[in-house]
């Protein structure tokens, strides 16, 4: 059973190392394409999957070398569901330093700056879940170590 652990979990890592890698790279380039966000979901998406077999193996009698390895099978999910509240937050965060009250604001701007302000949205986001997939990919490959 210790083998199935370090499987998911290496593939959350690989997944979840190449999503931050692509989305890094993007991010660096500010060229929020929709591939970066297919990963970081699938990676997301590994995350979770790590977490319910984490969870399937515990009901099966797996007793890992460390009591660390729930922390690093769990945490990913945490790790997800703040940076999504991170995410949501980009709006807002620009459109304050911008002094815009709202999105509605953005649409009286003209044309070039309305697409500056949501591009620099998309960036901001697209930056957060990057740093969150490397959090991730780091968590699921130390989850390795303690099975």
């Amino acid at each position: 059973m210790s083998t199935t652990a370090q499987v998911i979990a290496l593939t959350t890592g690989v997944v979840n190392a190449i999503a931050a890698l692509v989305a890094t790279w993007l991010w660096w380039r500010v060229d929020p394409r929709p591939q970066a966000w297919w990963l970081i979901r699938a990676g997301q998406a590994m995350a979770i999957v790590q977490a319910v077999a984490a969870g399937i193996l515990a009901a099966a009698g797996l007793h890992p070398d460390s009591g660390l390895f729930w922390l690093y099978a769990l945490l990913p999910v945490a790790v997800s569901f703040v940076a999504e509240q991170l995410r949501l937050a980009s709006a807002e965060t620009v459109l304050d330093h911008r002094g815009l009250e709202n999105a509605q604001a953005v649409g009286a701007l003209p044309e070039d700056d309305q697409r500056s302000v949501v591009l620099q949205i998309m960036r901001r986001e697209l930056g957060v879940m990057a740093a969150s997939a490397w959090v991730i990919a780091f968590l699921a490959l130390r989850a390795i170590g303690t099975v």
